[in-house]
């Protein structure tokens, strides 16, 4: 229990310090850059990406919110439903993201993977898609 634990911890704080020393952004602004940057023309409703980052609706408006500063995401009306907002990733925001990627990749390789043999990684790949499951059944998670 304690090393799940501690990599709960220390691994998500090591990821974000990585990702503001080399792309001066949160692991949280990068899971919602990511997300769109994955999503169908790069556009999704503010609920539905928050059900992706595991952020609150809050939370995810005042990153958006900054994010918009940036020029790296814009809010628009939902066309097919004018109760919702999408987010959509600008050109901007894509070159962010491909930008922060290569560090991003490398810290993550360096700190998840290269410590694990090829068995272990499927372990852990199996083990994790197990553990998502059950804590949320209705996962959003690409």
């Amino acid at each position: 229990m304690g090393a799940l634990a501690g990599m709960m911890m220390k691994l998500p704080a090591a990821l974000d310090t990585q990702l503001q020393r080399d792309a001066q952004l949160t692991l949280f602004e990068s899971s919602v850059l990511s997300a769109l940057a994955m999503a169908e023309q790069h556009t999704l409703t503010m609920s539905h990406l928050a059900a992706i980052v595991n952020g609150s609706q809050s939370r995810l408006s005042n990153v958006v919110k900054q994010l918009a500063k940036h020029g790296w995401v814009r809010r628009e009306p939902c066309p097919g439903n004018r109760r919702y907002t999408n987010a959509v990733l600008t050109d901007t925001g894509s070159e962010k993201v491909a930008a922060a990627a290569p560090e991003h990749v490398s810290a993550v390789r360096r700190l998840v993977f290269d410590p694990l043999t090829d068995q272990q990684i499927a372990a852990l790949r199996e083990i994790g898609d197990r553990i998502v499951n059950r804590v949320d059944p209705d996962s959003q998670w690409p």
